[in-house]
């Protein structure tokens, strides 16, 4: 047994290794001073943001061919559809979360689902490589550090060929975070341009048609919400979506502890700053919020993982909304 280990998992060290997320946004002058309700500290045109020095990066983005496609996007969707701005940008942005994020989203379920059916596999040669080092380690007279660093050298090949074999790198499922932030970003800032003036030469025309594109308590979509409704209602989406990934995650380590505590930190500071923009890109923020909450909740579907031929899991519920709804009801309702 120890040589057929020794020959496949054990791998000895060489002998000099042993010694050894939401974008500032800077509003432009709208050439209508009477309606603007941005606050003074936030107003300044792109080329004065330029001339700063230290605002030459959000000159760059603002004017960047990634910025100025999701603007032609925004308005090539108005034109097309005739839609009132509020319209548009709500039709966009579930286009946009249904056509991109959602694939993305899905096939992250996917590689986290196959990387979860192989820890017993993990654990198993974790098990064995260990009392196979700590043999080689009495044979060979191996000092407990140099014991040490050659099973974790040796486990982390070991893990790497399973994730080859597997074709389900971690890495792979954060596909979804270099996709979805930085549109985030862009769709923000191009909305901030219309919002603004500060881009194409029938900008202000596109911007007189944003102040009047709104609907309900919100109908300038260039001015700020001043009834704070949009800003609210963005944190406490937020709020709902970190809450739903914590009740899903049963012992969590102390790193994913402070990240769950970071992030609801940062949707409840998202509110004041929702609170400081033109309501058009808190509209965005919404919707946008509201789509990731809609596809949390579908991807816990059996019959959709199902449908995206996700692997079932251990921890995989025949009822998952029925254990959502009472994790809820036992954090926040019933407890004493």
């Amino acid at each position: 047994m120890l040589c057929r280990l020794g020959g496949r998992w054990l791998r000895p060290l060489p002998v000099r290794q042993l010694g050894a997320q939401g974008p500032q946004f800077v509003l432009a002058p709208t050439g209508a001073s009477k309606r603007s309700a941005v606050p003074v500290w936030a107003v300044a045109s792109v080329s004065a943001v330029s001339t700063g020095g230290t605002g030459g990066w959000y000159e760059a983005l603002a004017t960047s061919a990634a910025v100025q496609g999701a603007e032609e996007m925004l308005l090539h969707v108005h034109s097309a559809t005739s839609l009132p701005w509020w319209s548009t940008v709500l039709l966009t942005t579930v286009a946009l979360r249904s056509a991109v994020t959602l694939p993305l989203a899905a096939y992250q379920h996917y590689i986290l689902a196959k990387v979860e059916n192989l820890q017993p596999e993990i654990k198993n040669i974790a098990k064995h490589l260990n009392q196979e080092v700590a043999i080689r380690a009495n044979q060979l007279g191996w000092s407990k550090r140099v014991a040490r660093l050659t099973y974790l050298k040796n486990m982390r090949r070991l893990v790497s060929e399973l994730y080859v074999r597997d074709n389900c790198h971690p890495f792979k499922a954060t596909v979804l975070v270099w996709i979805q932030i930085p549109m985030w970003i862009f769709m923000s800032v191009a909305l901030r341009n219309l919002s603004t003036g500060a881009t194409h030469s029938e900008g202000f025309s596109v911007q007189e048609q944003l102040a009047t594109g709104g609907v309900l308590w919100f109908p300038d979509l260039t001015a700020l919400d001043s009834t704070w409704i949009l800003p609210i209602s963005v944190g406490i989406i937020n709020l709902l979506i970190v809450e739903i990934f914590a009740l899903q995650k049963i012992g969590m380590s102390r790193f994913q502890m402070y990240a769950t505590y970071f992030v609801r930190a940062v949707s409840v500071l998202m509110i004041p700053v929702a609170a400081t923009v033109p309501s058009s890109i808190v509209l965005y923020w919404l919707c946008s919020s509201f789509m990731g909450l809609s596809q949390n909740l579908l991807l816990r579907s059996p019959r959709f993982r199902q449908l995206c031929r996700i692997p079932l899991t251990k921890g995989d519920s025949d009822t998952p909304y029925k254990d959502l709804f009472a994790a809820f009801h036992a954090k926040f309702i019933s407890r004493k």
